[in-house]
């Protein structure tokens, strides 16, 4: 994310060895020579001002009239290329063609290195298209899309509260739904946005454009009522977080982990000790709600997100036994008699939005990879660990919405976690993921191999406008993280 400062320009190598040709100082130059080279020079730089900006070159005086002259490495005068470049509405009738170009140009991988790609499966809006509003703005210069960015905003929560009812002694606290605890502290909401997918073409970096695309999003946020805009990315992408920590005013806000799992060739045996139920949404939100509604970013629109077609469901597991006659009668019921230990989570079809691929792999780990899998498959009673077939497109199951409650919690979860890689196998996925906060005590109950994750992802957040009022939360990015974050699946 964000632009490259790499420049392949061929004409900047071969100015550059110009350059060192003439670093040395030239004494005793005639002054007529020095001023008819002079001359020649301004006269190129008026020519070439006009098309591909050249050099600049300068004759400074030097001591006993001696002169030496220089030539500086050239630089594109950015300035005047971002004048001709026009920022617009994504059109899908006519760009999409445009758009994939520019995704395979900037996902061209360094030679000898393994590289992420992505097959966006003909939708360059499907990461923000289930979110309640979202845009997407391409740039163009003459006919030619060179740059594009996504974005979406939703409301989330950004803090929790005591309910003013509570303090009136009301028998219903304020924004929870049939809420019997009184002393349960309410969710502070706000209006968020995100910016993910922003792409420029090689051809155009260095000139401004991520900074004007990013503005003009930005605009349209605070036209729609977004008071915070937040983006993820590595935190070794140095170019990306540059551009919004130097340039857009974001800060670093958070570093959640992002959790990846192989799908085995043989299924994971889920312990006989834990009942895993399947609950509906309505079930599904009432127990997100009361439990979880004042988690860091949980969406106030949880009901859209459960009863998507891209949900797979949600997954309560509790202990064998733990259920009277066995039957399950309901969140309400649970919640009022919950047993000692339990956890949830719920898993988001990502292979049906985008698939991922491995590129720039060895024969050697090519075939290690294949082998495993070949004896996983055929020996699957030995539960061997196998490498997934990400040397080509591959899909995954995101898990989201974990939590629980309980000394037995994080091993529940691990149940949890081997029933959707059961689910994952039977759906054709090669990996399941999850994103979870740097201090997730459900982490270790979380099985993951740490060559597919990533321990630090890097959110940087910025405050829209300062004509808000800080509430009863204050200033969002100024506060310090949670024990668990709400990783919303529509944008992952």
């Amino acid at each position: 994310m964000g632009e490259s400062h790499h420049c392949n320009d061929s004409s900047t190598h071969c100015l550059k060895q110009i350059s060192a040709q003439f670093e040395t100082p030239i004494d005793f130059l005639p002054p007529l020579l020095c001023f008819v080279i002079r001359l020649i020079f301004l006269i190129s730089n008026l020519i070439f001002s006009h098309s591909k900006p050249f050099t600049l070159c300068l004759l400074t005086s030097h001591l006993d009239f001696g002169y030496k002259l220089r030539i500086l490495e050239p630089f594109y005068m950015g300035e005047e290329r971002l004048d001709r470049i026009v920022v617009r509405v994504f059109d899908p009738t006519k760009d999409g063609a445009g758009v994939e170009e520019v995704e395979r140009r900037c996902e061209v991988g360094p030679s000898g290195k393994l590289s992420l790609f992505t097959d966006l499966l003909g939708d360059p809006i499907c990461r923000v298209r289930n979110s309640p509003a979202f845009l997407m703005l391409v740039a163009e210069m003459g006919e030619e899309i060179v740059g594009m960015i996504r974005g979406c905003i939703k409301t989330v929560t950004c803090g929790k509260r005591i309910s003013r009812n509570v303090k009136s002694n009301h028998s219903i606290s304020y924004n929870v739904i049939d809420n019997n605890d009184l002393s349960k502290p309410v969710p502070v909401y706000t209006k968020v946005a995100y910016i993910l997918g922003l792409r420029i073409s090689p051809s155009h970096r260095r000139m401004g454009l991520g900074l004007k695309l990013v503005c003009q999003m930005e605009d349209w946020f605070r036209q729609n009522g977004a008071e915070y805009s937040y983006i993820a990315t590595e935190s070794d992408n140095h170019a990306s977080v540059k551009l919004f920590t130097d340039k857009c005013g974001y800060s670093k806000f958070r570093t959640p982990s992002i959790l990846v799992n192989p799908v085995f060739a043989h299924r994971v045996t889920v312990s006989s000790r834990v009942t895993i139920i399947k609950l509906t949404p309505p079930d599904a939100e009432l127990l997100y709600r009361r439990r979880f509604d004042t988690t860091e970013f949980f969406p106030h629109d949880i009901d859209s997100v459960l009863k998507n077609r891209l949900n797979v469901g949600t997954f309560l597991a509790v202990p064998r036994d733990s259920l009277k006659f066995g039957l399950w009668a309901g969140s309400d019921r649970f919640l009022s008699d919950p047993p000692e230990s339990w956890s949830v989570l719920s898993a988001w079809n990502c292979m049906d939005v985008f698939r991922l691929e491995v590129r720039g792999a060895s024969r050697a780990k090519r075939t290690f990879a294949r082998t495993t899998r070949i004896v996983d498959k055929a020996f699957p009673f030995l539960r061997l660990p196998s490498v997934p077939a990400v040397f080509r497109p591959f899909g995954l199951y995101f898990m989201y919405g974990l939590g629980g409650e309980g000394p037995r919690a994080a091993k529940m979860m691990k149940a949890l976690c081997g029933h959707v890689h059961n689910l994952a196998r039977e759906g054709g996925c090669g990996v399941v993921a999850t994103e979870v906060g740097s201090r997730e005590p459900l982490k270790s109950g979380i099985p993951h191999w740490k060559v597919l994750s990533c321990a630090e992802d890097l959110w940087c957040m910025k405050r829209l406008g300062e004509d808000y009022s800080d509430g009863c939360v204050g200033d969002w990015t100024k506060s310090s993280p949670g024990s668990s974050i709400f990783v919303d699946p529509r944008e992952f």
